[in-house]
């Protein structure tokens, strides 16, 4: 007999694998619904099936909470027991990704509807449509969803999403957001929108004690960095997460729920400022930056930058995973800005306590 998600759940609880958290597990019973009416049995073909009516599709699930309460791992859990061919589990941001260049080629060949013929492709080869991390930020994105799912939701597609955010703050003081807010309205008409409401960010939790700064930045610190996004991704290789900030673009190249790696020189080589350094604090909750060199007045500009990257992930409690040349006092040691950064240095070592990000 086919084991229900409450219990592949409970089983990894016995196993040691996951930890029993109640908020979880009351969120598997709406899951499992939903996966025995997409595993039903479709309409039949032939003269009974084409004239009998079909079933209106089931609800889909908004799945919102806090970063790091395990809303994805609950996703994943469903989509891998969800027997059905026709699935795809995306990040929404890769998925938007695609959908922009899908436009952007129906365009080409002067499609006067060039969100049609993207969507129809996905409706062709997709019941299930499962999103991790919802979140509008870009205008063109706010204009294009509220079209695109309302296509999706008709033709029977279900969507899954989770969500860092409740529907009625996405897209929050957002430019022109009243033309996003019936985007909103459809959320809560398709969609059965539960909080997932616990305390427990699981990956402050399996960072707690552990090492965070690894010097020198060898293949033995790589390779300890590695097995931390693994552990923290659950092995996705992440993709890139595009930031746009008064039209400025800022990419990290790894992200995967609220996890992002960059290196030094993505970050602190570009003419970066503040307000693009709380950008990428909000927008994550643990960093690793990789490649730290030491610094100099030959790289004075890219160590001010550093600094910078510091002070706002140190006031954003940004969780941070560091690679470097050397321990955070050898990092800069001469040169104008020398003295200002033993500021830098405190504050990085302040940041690999085991519960400094919850103090």
């Amino acid at each position: 007999m086919t084991q229900t998600l409450t219990q592949i759940y409970d089983a990894r609880v016995a196993s040691g694998d996951l930890r029993p958290d109640p908020a979880q597990r009351s969120a598997l019973p709406l899951l499992e619904a939903l996966r025995q009416q997409l595993q039903a049995p479709q309409r039949k073909s032939g003269l009974r099936g084409l004239f009998a009516k079909a079933p209106p599709p089931p609800k889909g699930l908004y799945l919102w909470g806090g970063v790091g309460r395990g809303k994805s791992m609950l996703m994943d859990l469903f989509v891998a027991a969800t027997d059905i061919p026709e699935k795809r589990r995306v990040h929404f941001h890769a998925f938007m990704q695609d959908i922009h260049a899908g436009m952007h080629a129906a365009r080409a060949r002067n499609v006067q509807d060039a969100l049609a013929p993207v969507a129809d492709a996905i409706i062709a080869e997709t019941r299930l449509l499962a999103f991790d991390e919802m979140q509008i930020t870009d205008i063109t994105d706010a204009m294009i969803v509220g079209r695109l799912f309302q296509r999706l939701f008709d033709a029977g597609v279900v969507v899954v999403t989770t969500s860092n955010r409740p529907p009625k703050d996405l897209y929050l003081n957002g430019l022109n957001r009243v033309l996003f807010v019936p985007f909103i309205d459809l959320i809560a008409e398709r969609m059965t929108v539960h909080e997932l409401a616990t305390d427990t960010d699981y990956r402050q939790h399996r960072l707690s004690g552990a090492q965070v700064y690894f010097h020198p930045a060898d293949a033995v610190a790589r390779a300890a960095v590695q097995a931390i996004w693994d552990d923290l991704t659950g092995g996705d290789p992440g993709l890139p997460l595009t930031l746009t900030l008064k039209g400025r673009k800022i990419t990290l190249p790894h992200a995967h729920n609220g996890i992002a790696r960059a290196s030094f020189w993505d970050l602190c080589s570009q003419p970066l400022g503040p307000a693009d350094y709380l950008a990428i604090a909000r927008a994550v909750k643990v960093l690793i930056l990789e490649d730290i060199p030491r610094l100099s007045m030959g790289n004075y500009n890219e160590a001010k930058r550093f600094v910078t990257l510091i002070d706002t992930l140190y006031e954003a409690k940004t969780r941070l995973i560091i690679t470097a040349a050397d321990r955070p006092e050898q990092i800069y040691t001469e040169g104008t800005g020398a003295f200002e950064f033993d500021r830098t240095v405190s504050r990085l070592q302040e940041m690999q306590s085991a519960d400094w990000a919850a103090e």
